[in-house]
């Protein structure tokens, strides 16, 4: 799936991914710093059904939400990870293979860590200002 989109229209991108059928709920996200993966993320959380603020777990790593019906929605932000074991150390195949959303920026920091059968997102600043983001769920 290909989607070209403003920030304005996120909401719809957010509702457009959900829909993929048979989608992963292990989801990596890939682009540069300020294109809006965190954004995007937040906007995916909320049409799961998350009522409370959700944030980038930049400093935490992980941020653990709970939908209005019960669902565990983790998101990770990798950035600022050193190594492979730091992941390793705080348990990351135990959420990966949870079952649960997964969410994950900055996969490239733990390579050797993710689990094979995932979706990937692929989001850029197009010279236009809007996004272009390409989904991968095979």
């Amino acid at each position: 799936m290909i989607a070209t989109f403003t920030l304005e229209d996120i909401n719809k991108v957010a509702k457009y991914i959900l829909a993929t059928p048979s989608l992963k709920k292990v989801i990596t996200f890939h682009a540069t710093m300020g294109v809006g993966k965190t954004t995007l993320i937040k906007e995916i959380v909320k049409e799961l059904g998350v009522t409370g603020n959700s944030s980038s777990p930049t400093f935490s790593l992980v941020n653990e939400y709970q939908s209005k019906t019960g669902e565990t929605i983790y998101h990770f932000d990798f950035y600022r990870l050193n190594t492979e074991m730091e992941a390793y150390d705080m348990g990351i195949d135990e959420y990966f293979y949870s079952g649960n959303w997964c969410f994950i920026e900055w996969p490239e920091k733990v390579p050797h860590l993710l689990p094979f059968d995932h979706a990937s997102i692929v989001m850029r600043t197009l010279p236009n200002g809007k996004r272009e983001l390409l989904l991968k769920n095979d």
